[in-house]
This record gives structure tokens, sequence and C-alpha cells, in this order.
């Protein structure tokens, strides 16, 4: 039989989708807000544990993340689960829904559950950014996008925010998805948007390459014969879509969490952690380190860097709380009564 110690009700902030998306979160905020935590994370003040997956059926095609971690300075603990569903399109649905849930560390008391299916776009977006400001040329003008699912519109949004691209191209496996995307873009940027009919014609001498595919297995379809000196190349896909000797011709190798490299089955470069191209050893540094300023990201115009991201909960946590920051001054959201 449990005690009440408290009679006190406890109300939670609830933001639903089109909560979301009136706050309008704008490309600076959004920034801003994910560099907090890259800052706390690369100064030692955050806990990050390896992400966990579910998968609830093998014929189902999809699984579970299940991200979790503390920001000390924020003051906030967090749980995300986002579902990654890649056949999701056929029955109208985007690829990724997720759920935030925030936390007050020192109590465990729930403070808030957010639609996440939007953070995990921004999120990422401003990852692949923020890592492409510290390890791409500062004049890159050609950016590659493989990829048309949610995030990859964050990705060339927040990219080109920073860069000012000179021609953007974009290619996915379906032509119906990449003609939409670049569609989007077009509507969106005021540009021209270069649609290319394979992988190379989109990769081959680009300044910043970002690989978001969706593939069912591992193939390795994007050459590293392909990438130009003093690229910049930012692989995340779930499946590994590159060769194993993309890591030789690198400089420097970044990660957004070290601890994230042995994290599951998946990932971009799972084949090369295991092989022992990318190590402790080899790895440069965390992308935290280097925002944060204790770790020096790009030296010289002629490095090529890589820069892998897994996706950290910190970045949905501390977007998530600087979401609830804005939606308790606009007036958005419900409370809803926890007990």
């Amino acid at each position: 039989m449990s005690v009440e110690t408290n009679s006190e009700p406890i109300y939670l902030h609830y933001l639903n989708h089109l909560d979301v998306q009136a706050l309008a979160m704008t490309d600076a905020e959004i920034v801003a807000a994910v560099e907090e935590g890259l800052v706390a994370q690369g100064r030692g003040e955050t806990t990050i544990e390896p992400r966990m997956h579910l998968v609830p059926e093998k014929d189902y095609p999809g699984h579970f993340n299940v991200l979790r971690g503390y920001i000390r300075p924020l003051g906030v603990a967090g749980v995300k689960v986002v579902g990654d569903f890649y056949r999701n399109y056929q029955v109208g649905l985007p690829s990724e829904l997720a759920l935030l849930n925030l936390f007050d560390p020192k109590t465990g008391v729930p403070v808030a559950i957010v639609d996440a299916s939007d953070i995990t776009d921004m999120r990422t977006g401003a990852i692949t950014a923020i890592g492409a400001k510290h390890l791409a040329r500062r004049n890159s003008k050609i950016l590659g996008h493989i990829g048309a699912r949610g995030t990859s519109y964050w990705n060339v949004r927040l990219l080109d925010s920073i860069f000012d691209f000179d021609e953007i191209r974009v290619h996915s496996r379906r032509p119906e998805s990449r003609n939409a995307f670049a569609a989007t873009l077009e509507r969106d940027f005021g540009k021209k948007i270069v649609v290319t009919e394979d992988w190379e014609s989109c990769v081959r001498g680009a300044d910043i390459v970002v690989e978001a595919s969706r593939l069912e297995k591992p193939e390795p379809v994007l050459k590293t014969e392909w990438i130009k000196k003093g690229a910049c190349v930012i692989p995340y896909g779930t499946m590994s879509a590159v060769e194993l000797s993309l890591t030789d011709i690198m400089d420097k190798m970044v990660m957004d969490d070290w601890g994230q490299a042995k994290a599951g089955p998946f990932g971009a470069l799972r084949a090369h952690v295991d092989s022992g191209r990318l190590s402790e050893k080899t790895l440069h540094a965390e992308l935290g380190q280097i925002v944060a300023g204790l770790k020096p990201g790009r030296e010289s115009d002629e490095e090529t860097n890589l820069f892998w991201h897994r996706g950290l909960s910190l970045s949905d946590i501390a977007l998530g709380a600087a979401m609830l920051a804005k939606a308790k001054k606009m007036g958005l959201g419900q409370q809803l009564r926890f007990r």
C-alpha cells in the first residue's frame, strides 16, 4: 500500500503536432537550441545513454528507437521513442513518428509530452548543418543530398541557411519522392533544385555530401571515388550505403557521440566500426567538443572530413525544452493532470 506524501495535483504540458507547428520555430531558434545541448555535452555536463531498439515483429518493415538523456544546464531529463517504418508512405504516413517525454531530474516528475516527429526532423537537420558548419569548407557551394524523407527537408533548409548554395542536387530511390521533394525546396527557397537520376551525378564533385537514404539492407552504393578532395561527407542512413574505403580518404572523422557507435545493429558506419576503421583512436572528436571550442574543426581547405551522426537524445531534449518555453510564452498546448 503506497503512502501519499503530497496531495497537490501534478500537471504536465502536452504539445501536439498542431501546437508544434504553431510555434513556427525559426531556423536560428532551432540551431541555437541544438547548439546549447552540444556545448553542454562537450563540457561534460550531460548524461547520455546509447539508444535502444525494439523490433515488434520481424515481418513488420520497421523498428522503434528509444533515446535517453539529461542536460544539467537546462535542468531536464528526457526519453524519446521514435518509430522508423520505411514503408509508411504506402499508408500515407511519415516514416518517423515520435513522442518526447521530459522529466524533472530531481524528482522524476513528468514535465511535458511533446509530439517529437517534427523535432526529430528539425534536430537532425540542425545537427547536419552544425556539423557542416565546423567541418566543411566555408565557401562550399554545391550540395549533393541523397534521400527525400522527413529529415531531408531540414537538412537542406538549415544547410542552405548557412552556406547559401549555388547548386543543390537531390536524389532518392523513387522518382515521385525526389521530384516532390525538389518542388517543395524550390517553393520554399526560391532556388532551382537539380533532380538527379542516380547517386553518382548527385554526389560527384559536391562540396558537401549528405547521405540520408532509406535502404532495406546494407549496400555500398555511394562510391569513395566520387568524393572530391576537400569535401565534407555526412552519412547517416539507417542501413550503410557507403564503401568501406570511405574512411580511408578522411583527414578528420567526427561523431555526435562515440558511445552511440556500437549501439545496435544499424548505422551508416556500422561495418567501419566493426572492422576497426573507425575507432576511438581514429575518431578526431565528438561534435560537442568542437562546438564547445575544446577541439578544432576544419583547419584547412585541403581537409576531406566525415561527420557521422546517429541522432542524440540531447538534441531532442534541448529542442523540446526550447519549444516548451516558447509554448508557455505563447499560451500553446494543454495542461494534462498526471495525478
